[in-house]
């Protein structure tokens, strides 16, 4: 474990800070720290930042309430850059955005790879550019009733494939389900940093239950 000593700071006495979701692994923001925002942060398990605006520590969600909560703090290579990994409480960017890095500047030919934030995101595009021909756009034309029950003949299809021990068609039919639980997350406007958090808070009941159980 390094120590704070061993980091190199700027001739301004700052360290740049790359805040990075730990659950979807997308860059945040960037941000500068000094010595005493570092130990701040370490001590309240929050982000604390230094504004090179205001000259002065700047507690990330003090105001907004959109607090990030620390998981690890990493140290490049030349101990002269951070990256800081938080589950946060809300939009990291001031403007209201997810991430202060929404503005492409450009875009090769290398494939995407593929995740469930890029499909989500997609999916969330079709809701606000109508594309015609789309089936994920003429759901959201249909509303909330034509969703649900989309959702509802999924989950039955998911439900005969697994009683048949079909493992294939068990895959088709859960992606098929994922796909129209994403629409209705959309529809709904839920995120699926709103199922990280719900699900890491059922991690941490379930573990204390365990504990509970063992002390007993």
């Amino acid at each position: 474990m390094l120590n704070i000593e061993e980091l190199k700071f700027d001739e301004k006495g700052l360290i740049p800070a790359i805040v990075v979701d730990a659950n979807s692994k997308k860059v945040l923001t960037l941000a500068y720290m000094n010595k005493e925002s570092l130990k701040i942060s370490m001590e309240e398990g929050t982000t604390c930042f230094w504004s090179r605006s205001r000259k002065e520590l700047w507690r990330k969600g003090a105001t907004s309430g959109n607090r990030q909560h620390i998981v690890d703090i990493v140290a490049d290579c030349d101990r002269d850059a951070l990256v800081v990994s938080v589950v946060k409480d809300g939009p990291a960017c001031h403007t209201g955005a997810d991430s202060c890095f929404n503005d492409k500047v450009f875009e090769g030919e290398a494939h995407e790879e593929f995740s469930l934030e890029s499909l989500i995101k997609t999916i969330e595009g079709r809701k606000i550019e109508k594309k015609e021909g789309s089936y994920t756009t003429y759901l959201f034309e249909k509303g909330i009733d034509k969703i649900l029950k989309k959702v509802g003949e999924e989950c039955t299809e998911v439900i005969i494939a697994g009683k048949a021990d079909d493992k294939a068609e068990t895959i088709y039919e859960i992606s098929d389900l994922v796909y129209h639980v994403m629409v209705l997350m959309i529809e709904m406007g839920i995120s699926i940093d709103d199922i990280h958090k719900e699900l890491a808070s059922r991690h941490v009941i379930d573990h204390k239950v365990k504990q509970e159980k063992m002390t007993k």
